[in-house]
């Protein structure tokens, strides 16, 4: 039998919980005057086929999400396994967060993160309020994705890599 710990429903045992919870690692990415600016986020969920929708959420104590809102287009780059160090450098609150990447650019604002598993570029369809968060439905535009790209896996607050049995 396995053993069950129980933890009260605030920040801190919500963390523990989803952290049982395998997710992607997206970088949400777009070019405002020049300057490229770029978050990561673990919860991203595809919505509909028809339209077809995206979300991700975005806390509301970001400081980068003011200026990504901005963007005509946002570039949605699902991270490889390699793309660890890009991951850690876009979820810092200060430095450079596209020291570890390379760009490309996609339709209007829209960048992209060299060497992900795949893209997908999109406008935002709306904006919903949720506690500490907002969730953010993306329309999706175009998309592309490497076959030959494993995908960045977060679980129990690390990095993972998928292990095919």
């Amino acid at each position: 039998m396995h053993e069950l710990f129980e933890f009260p429903a605030d920040g801190d045992g919500l963390r523990r919980a989803f952290a049982n919870f395998p997710s992607g690692v997206v970088a949400v990415c777009a070019e405002i005057d020049g300057t490229p600016y770029g978050l990561a986020v673990s919860t991203f969920v595809p919505v509909s086929l028809d339209p077809p929708l995206v979300s991700f959420c975005v806390q509301n104590s970001s400081s980068t999400w003011p200026h990504l809102e901005q963007a005509d287009h946002l570039g949605l780059s699902l991270l490889g396994i390699e793309q660890q160090a890009a991951a850690k450098a876009l979820g810092a609150r200060n430095g450079d967060r596209f020291r570890e990447s390379e760009l490309h650019r996609g339709t209007g604002d829209a960048v992209f993160i060299d060497g992900a598993s795949a893209w997908i570029e999109g406008v935002t369809e709306a904006k919903v309020p949720a506690g500490d968060h907002t969730v953010v439905i993306l329309r999706i535009n175009r998309l592309a994705t490497r076959a030959d790209v494993e995908p960045l896996v977060f679980h129990g607050s690390k990095f993972r890599r998928l292990h095919v049995s």
